[in-house]
């Protein structure tokens, strides 16, 4: 007969410190564990089903010496009675996880997704626009609906108003939708397929996206080939660092985030480059822009070349020196010089690059991949990328130094040569 272990106090059970696995008495089998982290814990060890298990009761001193003892009495009775207490156990977790999932609803579950992943976003504007989707297109179908009801035809009902008018825009919320209901499968609230995944699904009933953007999308509007000679005699001719940063973007085929945002720590004047970091990237890669001689020109008239000083400043701002220029100074320029494209439309800054792709296309014998990648555009599938290492700095450098001289002959070019059109 094993030999019967004494019967601790709860005194007695506070000094457990060391290491170990005590005995404490009545009921038999209850047992204080201490590990090497100092942590303590209860067990109960009994016979279940012909083998021997261990069934935690919670930690000391938070679960008492009395109340470890009252929950290793209920087990036992359960076990005499035919019950595994640990099965048991695993079965009402079951049932109030199922309980809890019969309540959530998918605007709760996309507000634990974005709860858990802002942090991770790279900036506020990003979260911003993941909630607002959510709120302004998916809420009004989805949002008190369980989340476990969500079925594919629900996901449709959301994206067929915009899925043509506003394709861009619904082609991100399919994938936020599908997102939070990832999320809900994971976390226990929804079985099954993902209703809101594209392939094999969702696919079949909408029509692709880059068909749908294909043919609805609208072009900036931009400069003329034509006009480019006009156009650079009246931006030299205006002053002030809007000017220079418009005149710059030309140059190097930049998007106005990227120019406005440019420090001149980003910038290395012998070398001939500038680099813009992968977080003022569209496609979140750091792309290297070569510096044709007109573009370093630019530069050389600029500000103190102090490494986290903007290049193109704007107005100092509440006692701020360093402040960047807006985007709509750049807007306004043009919005002057009131150039319009072939339909009528006032050109945007935007435009410029169009200008520089059409003039690459229509005026040089450059490969496309070269001229693409000068715009920071991906080229090829997924595949073709991952074995193309190299950026094609130099070829862009020839490229870019040839445009730089065409807008040169171009923009010195007499009077009458071009007739560029304006708006009234």
């Amino acid at each position: 007969m094993p030999k019967k272990a004494k019967e601790l106090t709860a005194m007695e059970v506070g000094r457990l410190k060391e290491p170990g696995l005590y005995p404490v008495g009545n009921p038999p089998g209850l047992y204080l564990q201490v590990v090497p982290s100092g942590a303590r814990t209860w067990i109960y060890r009994a016979m279940m089903a012909g083998k021997r298990r261990d069934m935690g009761l919670g930690g000391f001193p938070g679960v008492t010496l009395a109340m470890a003892r009252e929950a290793a009495r209920e087990a036992r009775q359960a076990i005499s009675g035919g019950v595994d207490p640990i099965e048991a156990r695993k079965a009402a977790k079951r049932e109030a996880v199922e309980a809890v999932a019969s309540r959530v609803t998918f605007q709760w579950c996309a507000e634990q997704y974005l709860a858990a992943h802002r942090a991770g976003w790279k900036n506020a504007k990003h979260a911003d626009q993941w909630a607002n989707t959510l709120k302004d297109y998916a809420y009004p179908v989805l949002g008190d609906m369980l989340v476990s009801d969500v079925t594919r035809e629900h996901v449709v009902r959301v994206l067929n108003p915009i899925w043509t008018t506003k394709n861009e825009t619904a082609s991100r919320l399919r994938g936020r939708v599908e997102k939070v209901l990832d999320w809900a499968k994971v976390a226990g609230y929804r079985a099954g397929d993902n209703p809101a995944a594209w392939k094999g699904n969702l696919s079949a009933s909408l029509p692709k996206p880059s068909k749908v953007q294909a043919a609805t999308k609208e072009h900036q509007p931009a400069v003329q080939v034509a006009q480019v000679g006009a156009f650079v005699r009246d931006l030299r001719a205006a002053h002030g660092a809007a000017a220079r940063a418009l005149e710059f973007a030309l140059l190097t085929a930049a998007r106005s985030g990227e120019v406005l945002g440019m420090v001149w720590g980003e910038v290395d004047m012998t070398a001939r480059v500038w680099t813009v970091p992968a977080s003022r990237m569209k496609a979140g890669k750091e792309h290297r822009v070569p510096l044709s001689e007109q573009a370093l020109q630019v530069l050389e008239g600029m500000g103190p070349r102090d490494a986290g000083a903007y290049v193109f400043k704007g107005r100092p701002s509440k006692g701020a020196t360093n402040t960047k220029l807006s985007n709509m100074a750049m807007n306004m320029i043009m919005r002057r010089m009131a150039y319009t494209d072939t339909e009528g439309r006032v050109c945007v800054p935007h435009g410029l690059r169009s200008t520089f792709r059409d003039w690459a296309g229509d005026c040089t014998a450059y490969p496309r991949d070269v001229v693409e990648a000068a715009l920071a555009h991906a080229v090829g599938d997924e595949t073709e990328r991952a074995y193309r290492r190299g950026d094609a700095l130099e070829r862009r450098r020839a490229l870019m130094q040839e445009w730089a001289q065409w807008c040169d002959k171009a923009g010195s070019a007499g009077a009458g040569v071009v007739v560029p059109l304006r708006a009234a």
